[in-house]
């Protein structure tokens, strides 16, 4: 607002505030509630610094350890009920019963092919990762024989609770950009390329490989296992969508 000055009836200056006739009157936001009401340009902001978003090298850390603990419980939760799940790790874990092998060395055999196609598909950094993944959750899963042992587990319980918990490990994996290498590679480059979510790719895999359980276990497991892997899925289907989340 601009003023003039002027001398009263006393001889005081005064000070009067004048408007331009030919500019609008402009509402002031101390008059006008609605106008105090506006959001402020230093409020906050839903344009983020992806730079600032991303984990730090000790987060990864420490979500790289958390992750591959819970999926390792998982596993042995599923091994100690005798039921199987998809992935690399339900082919490590059909081929245990199959044979004397031990799950953790199976489980770093069979996933080595899949070294080639996520250092060709994703980088050097998510294969990384992902190697030592894989190496950690071998080595919780001997952990585990050693310190957790368990006499008698429900077999609905733990096929169920083992595919959550091994869900929820993948989930806590994929968030710090590593996985447990074969299917879950395949699955995050199908996700990457063409947009199909992770978790829809990896229950097809399942089904093949949990359809092949029927040469080794009984049919009752099998379809228990066919319903724990349909947990494990929906954990990651409905969780891990891209676009959705900001931190990686």
């Amino acid at each position: 607002m601009d003023g003039h000055v002027g001398v009263g009836e006393n001889g005081e200056m005064t000070s009067e505030p004048v408007g331009d006739p030919d500019l609008p009157d402009v509402p002031d936001a101390l008059d006008d509630p609605g106008l105090s009401d506006a959001p402020d340009a230093t409020g906050p902001s839903l344009v983020f610094d992806d730079q600032s978003m991303a984990h730090s090298a000790v987060e990864d850390v420490l979500g790289i350890l958390t992750g591959t603990f819970v999926a390792s419980l998982g596993l042995y939760l599923l091994q100690t009920a005798g039921s199987v799940t998809g992935g690399t790790a339900g082919l490590s874990l059909l081929l245990g019963y199959a044979t004397a092998w031990p799950f953790w060395l199976l489980f770093a055999v069979i996933n080595l092919p899949f070294a080639v196609l996520a250092v060709w598909q994703r980088g050097w950094s998510f294969t990384a990762r992902t190697a030592v993944a894989i190496g950690l959750v071998s080595g919780w899963s001997v952990v585990h024989q050693g310190m957790l042992v368990i006499d008698d587990l429900d077999p609905i319980y733990g096929t169920l609770g083992g595919n959550l918990l091994a869900g929820v490990g993948l989930l806590i994996l994929f968030r710090h950009r590593a996985s447990l290498g074969g299917v879950n590679i395949v699955a995050l480059i199908v996700q990457d390329r063409w947009g199909f979510r992770a978790g829809w790719t990896m229950m097809i895999f399942d089904v093949l490989i949990i359809g092949a359980a029927l040469l080794v276990v009984p049919v009752w497991s099998v379809v228990l296992s066919a319903a724990g892997a349909v947990v494990l899925n929906l954990v990651l289907a409905l969780n891990h969508r891209p676009g959705r989340y900001i931190g990686h």
